[in-house]
């Protein structure tokens, strides 16, 4: 069965529709709207998405992204990069180091920071905890301290540093409960404006901490092998009151959406997500997607395919491509309605 298989979700991108920075303002993006009934597919831009919703509820993701990248040296006066994939329990981090340690080394930050080496786990990424004057550091103190010396966590595809600018640009105007080591980008087009214009709309938050395995690549043929990564989330009440209502609902993003169903598969209303949206495991109760672009062979597109299925995803991005849509974090949006 092609939706099965990891090369059906191919396409070819030219890299010059990859967003290296984002619209500006952010509500300027491109909007694709498709309509999933009629096949009707509309160009406009995001500012009017109140024009396209039809009745329904809207439910955002308000995780805020910490700067979870940190350059600095080993003890022996190497470089080194530390990369934050995950917040763990009992003060601990899964990160990615860039270079070869082993347990018990010590990375040296700025401000006196200092990452121990705890685990070295198989998959490449280790477990560490962070210290400060030989003191364990609580992980809201790490988190206060990478507000001052870390780096905002942008995409690798991007290749490029991060600046000022992404400080507020790869977060979203709602950004509330901070925990995400990248963004919910399908929020990043929102503006002050855009949520003015969806006054008349119920709406509710959700937070899912987004983790570094949203970039992770799917590794086997048959996507259905594929171990999905799991992350944080927690739903408001007023979430769990829409979700168990009958009124239809737009998922804001991937991650609102994969926690929407999660919920409704479970009734789980905290802990830690793990759900993987495919064509063979398609929506059960959110009807509505607003989402970004997404890269070739990912979990993501094959969540957008569980929607529409993976022949029309796939017309949709070349449609997409030809209309010079920008793709990926900083990218242009599609709403399917």
């Amino acid at each position: 069965m092609l939706d099965n298989l990891l090369s059906s979700y191919d396409y070819d991108l030219p890299e010059e529709l990859i967003a290296k920075y984002p619209a500006n303002p952010a509500d300027s993006a491109k909007l694709l709207v498709y309509e999933k009934n009629s096949g009707k597919i509309t160009h406009s831009v995001f500012y009017e998405l109140a024009n396209f919703l039809p009745e329904c509820a809207l439910i955002f993701n308000d995780t805020k992204v910490f700067k979870a990248r940190f350059y600095g040296n080993k003890i022996s006066g190497a470089k080194c990069e530390l990369f934050i994939n995950k917040i763990l329990a009992n003060d601990e981090f899964l990160v990615q180091v860039r270079g070869k340690v082993k347990e018990d080394d010590i990375l040296i930050f700025q401000d006196n920071l200092n990452a121990k080496i705890l685990k070295l786990n198989a998959d490449g990424t280790r477990i560490v905890k962070f210290c400060k004057n030989n003191e364990v550091l609580k992980t809201d103190e790490v988190l206060t301290i990478s507000e001052k010396i870390g780096h905002i966590p942008l995409p690798p595809y991007l290749k490029r540093m991060d600046n000022l600018d992404d400080e507020i640009n790869y977060q979203s105007v709602f950004a509330k409960n901070i925990g995400a080591v990248a963004a919910p980008t399908a929020s990043l087009h929102f503006t002050n404006r855009v949520l003015d214009s969806l006054k008349d709309k119920k709406s509710a938050y959700i937070t899912l901490h987004v983790g570094a395995g949203t970039f992770a690549s799917v590794e086997c043929e048959n996507i259905q092998e594929h171990k999905m990564h799991s992350e944080y989330f927690n739903l408001s009440d007023e979430a769990i009151k829409l979700i168990n209502s009958d009124i239809p609902i737009l998922g804001v993003g991937t991650t609102a959406t994969r926690t929407i169903e999660y919920y409704a598969r479970t009734k789980k209303s905290s802990g830690e997500c793990d759900l993987f949206l495919n064509p063979s495991n398609r929506p059960i109760r959110q009807n509505y997607l607003l989402t970004n672009f997404h890269l070739p062979k990912s979990t993501l597109i094959m969540l957008v395919a569980s929607f529409i299925g993976r022949q029309n995803t796939l017309k949709l991005y070349e449609e997409a491509i030809k209309n010079k849509y920008k793709f990926y974090s900083y990218g242009d949006a599609m709403l399917i309605i």
